[in-house]
Parts: C-alpha cells; structure tokens; sequence
C-alpha cells in the first residue's frame, strides 16, 4: 500500500522544479543573446534575461551567413546543419541494421567460434576513442574517404553495445517462436523480418534515438577527417564562430547554437513515447 505524504510530493515536485531550472536556464540565457546585438551583449554586465529586438537579424545571419558590421564573415549555418542531419542519420540508421544483423547471426546461426567472435565484439568496448582514432584516420586517408560523408560515417557505424543490447533481447525471444516459423516454411530473413524486428521496434526507435544525437554531436573525428568548409559539420561552426575572424559576434553564435539543438530535440519529442517504452519496457 502506497502512503499519502502531501509533504514528501511537495518536496518531489521542488526538486524536479529546480532541475528543470537548471537545465532550462542555460538554453533561456542562449535564445534571450540571440536577441539581442553583439554590442548590447558585450556591454551588459550582468547579462540580460529579457528577450530584445534583434532576433529576426540573429537567426537570418546564422542561418544563412553574411558579413557584419564588424568586418566578420559568418558562415552559413544551413550546410552545416544539412552535413549533421546525414551524419547523423547514417550513423543512426548503419549502427541499428549492422547491429541488428550480428546480433541475429550470433544468437540464431550455429557457427565455430560463435562465442570468441561475440566477445571479440564486445571486447572493443574496453578501446576508448582515443586510442582507435589514429589507425581509423590512416585508414581513411589511405581509401581517398577525407572529406567525404563516407568518412564522416562509415568509421562511426560499428557499434558493439548495440549488438550487445541486441543479442541480450534476442535471448529472451521465446525458441518456440523460431521452432514455429521454421515449421511454417518460414526462412532465416523471413524470420527475422516478420518476428524479430516487430518485437525489437521499440528497441530500435530507443537506439534511434540515442545515436541519432551521438551522431549530431560529432566533433573529434569530424575535426580530423574535413578541411574543406563544405563538409563541415554544426558543431564544428559553433567552435569556429567562438574565435571569429576579427570579434565574436556573440548573439550569432548563440542563434547557431539554438538552430543546432532543434533537430536533437525534436527527435526525441517526437519519439518519446518509443523511447521511453524501449528502455524501460520488458514484455517480450
């Protein structure tokens, strides 16, 4: 039986409300320096919190670059942002189906070695990035990929804790399932399409999710593999505009930064529901 405490709801609801402040407050202080003018930002102090009149300015700039009043030439925010949303969907959408289709022949295929080659996968997790990044780069360079959405993404595909959580759920998939599509005549892609990705979609949208924002947020690896300002992904304008060609044109940046954090957000406020059931739901 679960008591009613009106004092430990009141306290519950004040913590979440101070959360939700302190994550918030941040995103607030971006969008009100989009408002505003650089020069009304660099010569308040404190900051203001009150929205100004520069907005329509702000994002026009960032959005579609230009040269300002003082001598800077922003780059447009527009490529960049169409460079994240493929990166980031091909990670997203190569991470699931490689992961789906090793997770699948590793639970369901009778091959030698079947456990060695899992945890051959499932080793590299132990290899931070850092440590693989100078090889993949070489490897890279060397296929002519520089420059390219291909080396943008292929290197980032792989990904062993998806066919880990993958495999985990395909072990809990009932034998009776596949002894009765085998009985129906049914082959191993059959199977696989009918049963095992219906039963995983939830699983899928929750990973979806997550590698479509580690894919947008991509700094590093994009940082060694571009040179040519064409291919360069948001975040890595972001970190260009900090320096500036002659001065930072703060509200700029900071209506880039606000333009860069729309595709994120929206795809989990669309997929929430998804998300959320991937990760927190155990009916099979």
């Amino acid at each position: 039986m679960i008591e009613n405490r009106p004092g430990l709801t009141v306290l519950s609801h004040l913590v979440l409300l101070l959360g939700v402040l302190i994550v918030a407050f941040p995103v607030w202080l971006t969008f009100v320096g989009s408002t505003h003018t650089a020069e009304e930002i660099a010569s308040s102090r404190p900051m203001t919190i009150v929205p100004g009149t520069n907005m329509v300015e702000s994002y026009k700039t960032a959005l579609f670059g230009g040269k300002t009043s003082f001598g800077s030439n922003i780059p447009a925010a527009a490529p960049m942002m169409w460079v994240s949303l493929v990166s980031a969907l091909v990670i997203s959408i190569g991470k699931i189906a490689i992961s789906l289709l090793s997770a699948f022949a590793i639970v369901y295929f009778r091959f030698p070695f079947r456990s060695l080659v899992f945890w051959m996968i499932f080793v590299t997790l132990m290899l931070p990035v850092e440590v693989r990044i100078g090889p993949t780069y070489a490897v890279v360079s060397n296929l002519g990929m520089l420059n390219t959405y291909a080396g943008l993404t292929v290197p980032l595909i792989a990904s062993a804790t998806a066919t880990f959580l993958f495999r985990q759920f395909f072990l809990t998939v009932p034998d009776e399932l596949a002894e009765a599509a085998r009985i129906d005549g049914a082959g191993p892609l059959r199977f696989f399409k009918d049963v095992l990705l219906p039963l995983s979609r939830t699983s899928i949208a929750a990973l979806f999710v997550i590698q479509f924002i580690y894919g947008w947020n991509q700094y590093l690896w994009p940082l060694l593999v571009t040179t040519d300002e064409s291919m360069y992904p948001v975040v890595m304008g972001i970190k260009r505009l900090v320096s500036g060609e002659s001065y930072t044109e703060w509200n700029v940046l900071m209506a880039t930064a606000m333009l860069a954090m729309i595709p994120p957000a929206l795809v989990v406020m669309l997929m929430q529901k998804w998300f959320v059931k991937g990760l927190v739901d155990t009916e099979k």
